[in-house]
């Protein structure tokens, strides 16, 4: 049984019809990248999973517990973990209150930060700095620092390069593959060199469906056969 199956989802936003039959399954222990142009219905697959835009019709399992019918807290306690494109970090609060809030009852804390630390040695020094003072490249570590202690069975992964400097690009990837040891990722990714260095797997999304699906290793990021599907 797959970690997660997105069987015929067909969600709208008001009357238009965003993700026209999408299917696909996540293995546990997988990277599974959704790629392609803007506006085809990644996000919106995201979104279709976390309840947030449930779709009108078909279906969202997790562990085999169909999703669809629950409530977005519902589908995060049972391990269900989101790191969105807008970050959505609470500005008000500092960055270590930020990493806090986002470990599980039960769990270590001071474990949890310093994994958070670990991971992003810039965190550390801004600890006591409030969330909203940060760059947005910083304020993406602190989102994918949540992530990461947040004991998540699967994340999913919302564009986390969109609008970073390289260098912030490579320490949010080492992030990324240093999480994938231990949890599921289904990630969105503009950048695709990037989503099929991290990948095992990929599915190609153009106008609401899923149009090419295959292996990370089977294709390069200048092959054609994606390339069709991501250019303006």
């Amino acid at each position: 049984m797959s970690l997660l199956t997105v069987e015929d989802a067909h969600t709208y936003y008001g009357e238009s019809h965003v993700l026209e039959g999408v299917s696909l399954e996540v293995e546990a222990g997988e990277v599974v990248a959704l790629v392609g142009r803007n506006g085809v219905g990644k996000t919106t697959t995201l979104r279709s999973v976390l309840q947030l835009t449930p779709p009108r019709s078909g279906s969202v399992r997790f562990r085999g517990e169909e999703l669809v019918g629950k409530d977005t807290h519902e589908v995060a306690e049972m391990g269900v973990g989101w790191i969105p494109e807008e970050r959505r970090v609470f500005a008000q609060l500092s960055v270590e209150e930020n990493v806090r809030v986002a470990v599980p009852e039960g769990d270590d804390v001071d474990d949890a930060l310093a994994t958070a630390y670990e991971t992003f040695p810039d965190l550390r020094d801004l600890a006591d700095h409030d969330a909203g003072s940060l760059s947005g490249g910083q304020q993406q570590m602190l989102a994918l620092a949540r992530g990461l202690v947040g004991d998540n069975d699967i994340l999913l992964v919302d564009e986390p390069s969109e609008g970073l400097a390289p260098l912030v690009v490579e320490s949010v990837a080492a992030a990324l593959a240093d999480a994938a040891e231990d949890t599921t990722l289904l990630l969105v990714e503009q950048n695709l060199p990037l989503a099929l260095d991290l990948a095992d797997r990929f599915y190609v999304l153009d106008n609401g469906q899923v149009v090419d699906e295959g292996d990370a290793d089977a294709v390069s990021a200048d092959d054609e056969r994606l390339r069709r599907y991501l250019s303006a």
